[in-house]
């Protein structure tokens, strides 16, 4: 296991495994999907940060490289899930584009934010570097053409053309930076 394997694994541990909504968080703090679990957060955002069945990774709407931060609220029972992630979602997809490719409404009601836990899941030092813009805009590039070329050879669909969209602005974000 690699140093930096051990570090996530350590990261993740110390995050909650009760049910609730997750949002995986890139270089900059900022939540670029937001995800919810019934079968334990630490369970599934495991199973995201290792590809394995994780469908947003797999077709390429999230590169893992990005991911620093792991946000997670824990709720008490499954009926207050989806109320949940739709205010959270409607909340940080205000801000800057979510990656999660269909949009949630959020729904009617006020909704009380649990507390909210925070596992950084990469070492600052590699955080760092990464931010530097000569890393970050050429990742995001090539993450962005291996999205088109999904969408071309294996499935249009408008989820995926709304993560393509969100890799854009970001990549916007990215480019300026690196000018």
């Amino acid at each position: 296991m690699t140093t930096a394997q051990s570090f996530r694994g350590k990261a993740l541990s110390a995050l909650t495994n009760q049910i609730g909504v997750y949002a995986l968080c890139d270089l900059d703090q900022q939540p670029i999907y937001v995800g919810q679990s019934v079968d334990g957060i630490r369970t599934r955002v495991r199973r995201h940060l290792t590809s394995a069945r994780s469908d947003v990774i797999a077709n390429r709407q999230i590169d893992v490289w990005e991911i620093a931060f792991v946000w997670a609220w824990p709720v008490e029972s499954a009926d207050q899930v989806e109320p949940l992630e739709r205010a959270i979602f409607a909340h940080y997809d205000a801000e800057l584009p979510l990656m999660n490719g269909k949009a949630m409404v959020p729904g009617g009601g006020t909704v009380t934010w649990p507390e909210k836990q925070v596992a950084q899941v990469i070492e600052e030092e590699e955080r760092q570097s990464r931010l530097i813009p000569s890393n970050r805009l050429p990742r995001q590039i090539k993450q962005y053409d291996l999205l088109v070329d999904y969408i071309l050879t294996v499935k249009e669909a408008p989820h995926l053309k709304r993560s393509l969209d969100a890799h854009f602005a970001r990549m916007v974000r990215y480019h300026q930076r690196f000018l």
